[in-house]
């Protein structure tokens, strides 16, 4: 027996991008009960370190919160550019200005129905706009939701089809009453609609905006 077969054995094991995995478990725990399942005990645990090597990534809960909260915006933004990948070539450029802004709430909507916890959890935090833009929140495009409806509402002005003058803020018109319509479907009294139910109130609501911006 060497001296090797004395040592204890180790009930952890080193791991070798431990942020990542760290966020990676916490998107899972988020997927599966929103932000407050989110905790680092739980999250070291699923990536299998010890509790207290979280630490040397995340100063605290919030700070692991924020990642995942990222995470999952950047997951956002894929399903957003999904949509936006299925829009047809060859469209009239305003048809397919505007089908592009369709695309874009669309996508956040059919998210918020497929992934309510991580829907959720990205919107938690951060608190304000800072991180909006960040490059950890963007998706395989290079841009995050709030940056793919820019990019949408400028589509519109560059077609003629909205006025320069109200293009300022039309943004967070279009992203509240979307966002709206989302969390009443996963948490408020429109819960208990059909999925297709929902999917059919959700065109409805962008019609409305695109009529009303």
């Amino acid at each position: 027996m060497t001296s090797d077969d004395n040592k204890p054995k180790r009930t952890t094991y080193r791991h070798g991008d431990l942020r990542n995995a760290l966020i990676k478990a916490g998107v899972e725990l988020a997927r599966a009960g929103g932000p407050e399942a989110v905790v680092l005990r739980a999250a070291t645990r699923q990536a299998g370190v010890a509790p207290n090597a979280a630490y040397r990534h995340f100063a605290d809960r919030g700070a692991l919160l924020h990642a995942v909260s990222q995470a999952a915006m950047a997951q956002v933004a894929h399903a957003m550019e999904a949509e936006l990948a299925a829009v047809a070539d060859g469209l009239d450029e305003k048809v397919a200005a505007r089908a592009r802004f369709r695309a874009v709430g669309t996508g956040y909507l059919r998210f918020a129905q497929e992934e309510p916890g991580l829907f959720r959890i990205a919107f938690h935090v951060p608190g304000d706009m800072t991180h909006a833009s960040d490059a950890d929140a963007a998706g395989p495009g290079g841009k995050s939701p709030f940056e793919l409806l820019g990019a949408a509402l400028d589509g519109l002005v560059q077609t003629g089809q909205l006025p320069e003058d109200r293009r300022p803020g039309a943004e967070f018109l279009a992203w509240s009453a979307v966002h709206g319509l989302a969390v009443l479907v996963i948490d408020g009294p429109l819960r208990g609609l059909h999925p297709v139910q929902a999917h059919d109130a959700g065109q409805l609501l962008i019609d409305m905006v695109e009529r009303g911006i």
